[in-house]
């Protein structure tokens, strides 16, 4: 067996030893060494390398070389050290109901570390052959020290009289775009007024939303790609055969919206209307999923949603609570597809993983559906019973008794809330909702949302939270 993945192992016949392993397996189509990098990505996590890097794949082997990749860790040195050893290659297994495939995509070219190697990153940003910047860097990265890097890079690129980029975010994020550009002109207008016109008038920042399920990267995973490929690789991902990608036609250079199209993203004058379905319907299922997931044991989404009570439970939510008020085209057929994407006995995708920094995401997935339903005089159990699960949730440990630690910049206040009142089940709803990172005050006092949420949370201490569930999805 090969020790790892790398190009010259590619170019001394590894592809062929591997398929005599049986596995399906799809390698670069083109000569690595001639492509520059024209992508700077920030946020060198499992989702980029298994989105919009494939997407990137597409485009090169298709002839169009300007969309190499250079990958930038933000923080973390160690998978940017091992891509670098793999010379930016690595495996992802794509599961779908047809069965097991494996791609080894090739447009990441090089990696870096922006706590490491800030200058290099900056020089990345400004490079001549440097055409777009994407960002992973979760909703909790859009901070000073993001826009500092970002107009550090494109302030190098004005001095050299260099043209300006498209900026793209890849978070899940309302109004992703427009919030990085609004970021990075606040920055640049505090150094110099002419730098802040030159971004704004010469750098676009479409908004989008991008969507593929990617499951954190595990030893089972490299022990899969090691029976399947015949190598050893520590950047192993599995990843589901769908994916989606939703940019605005606001780009820097306007023909690259007919090149992305041809690999098959959606351009779009208005983004809206597919972030929304997204957030509300994929991201807060999953949330409410992944919270009653860990308070109840399971392992990964595919476990729960397997039991009918469960896939009941999600139907209704997606329906009732979160498809009102949306306007993406054929939203059942999107609904329907969702919950088979869950179902996917391929993915490994850990209800624990999925709850990380919920403290983030719900006001992001559960308020505006939560605010429209109260406006509209609709029912909010559906909404209560997932906030009440998350408030058991805060106790840290499931129903059987097993521990787990949250994930979570707001975990130890939450924790002390949830201790604090562990005997008040009135007191224990009042705390939380009045937690004023997560919930805007009209939630700690509305009279029809604060006992709904109580009458659940009572309900899953009184008998358990199978029995609240098997109640809330007749």
């Amino acid at each position: 067996m090969q020790n790892l993945l790398s190009s010259e192992r590619l170019r001394a016949g590894l592809p062929a030893r591997a398929l005599d392993t049986g596995a399906d397996v799809q390698y670069p189509g083109f000569e690595r060494t001639a492509v520059p990098a024209g992508v700077v990505h920030l946020g060198l996590g499992a989702f980029h390398r298994a989105h919009q890097a494939i997407v990137f794949d597409r485009l090169l082997a298709a002839g169009d070389r300007r969309w190499g990749v250079c990958g930038v860790a933000m923080r973390s040195t160690a998978l940017a050290d091992a891509l670098a050893t793999q010379d930016g290659l690595y495996s992802v297994q794509i599961a779908s109901a047809a069965g097991l495939r494996w791609q080894v995509p090739g447009a990441l070219l090089h990696t870096c570390v922006a706590t490491r190697e800030r200058d290099r990153v900056v020089r990345a940003i400004a490079a001549d052959a440097t055409r777009w910047l994407t960002l992973t860097v979760t909703e909790k990265g859009y901070g000073p020290d993001l826009a500092a890097l970002i107009v550090d890079g494109l302030a190098a690129r004005r001095v050299a009289g260099r043209p300006g980029l498209t900026i793209a975010s890849c978070d899940n994020l309302t109004d992703n775009g427009r919030k990085l550009q609004a970021l990075c002109l606040a920055e640049a207008q505090a150094r110099d007024a002419v730098l802040a016109s030159w971004i704004g008038e010469c750098c676009a920042f479409p908004n989008s939303m991008v969507d593929r399920i990617v499951p954190a990267a595990t030893e089972a995973q490299r022990e899969a790609t090691a029976a399947a490929l015949g190598v050893n690789d520590e950047a192993a991902l599995s990843t589901e055969a769908f994916w989606e990608w939703v940019l605005q036609r606001r780009l820097a250079d306007p023909a690259d919206a007919d090149a992305l199209a041809s690999a098959g993203v959606t351009l779009v004058d208005e983004v809206k209307p597919f972030e929304d379905a997204k957030l509300r319907m994929l991201n807060g299922s999953h949330t409410a999923l992944a919270l009653l997931g860990a308070v109840q044991g399971w392992e990964t989404v595919a476990d729960g949603i397997a039991r009918p009570p469960v896939r009941r439970f999600v139907h209704a939510f997606m329906t009732q609570a979160a498809m009102p008020g949306l306007t993406r085209p054929e939203l059942p057929q999107y609904r329907d597809a969702l919950i088979e994407r869950f179902a996917n006995p391929h993915l490994h995708h850990r209800v624990h993983q999925i709850a990380t920094d919920s403290s983030l995401k719900i006001p992001l997935r559960w308020l505006p559906a939560l605010r429209e339903a109260l406006d509209a005089g609709r029912s909010v159990d559906l909404l209560a019973f997932a906030c009440a699960v998350w408030m058991r949730y805060l106790q840290g440990r499931d129903e059987d008794g097993g521990a787990y630690a949250l994930s979570d910049p707001h975990a130890q206040a939450l924790q002390a809330l949830a201790h604090a009142h562990a005997d008040d089940t009135d007191a224990l709803v009042h705390a939380l909702l009045g937690f004023r990172p997560m919930w805007p005050p009209e939630f700690a006092t509305d009279s029809r949302w604060v006992p709904r949420v109580a009458h659940w949370l009572r309900r899953i201490r009184a008998g358990g939270s199978a029995a609240a569930l098997y109640e809330i999805a007749a």
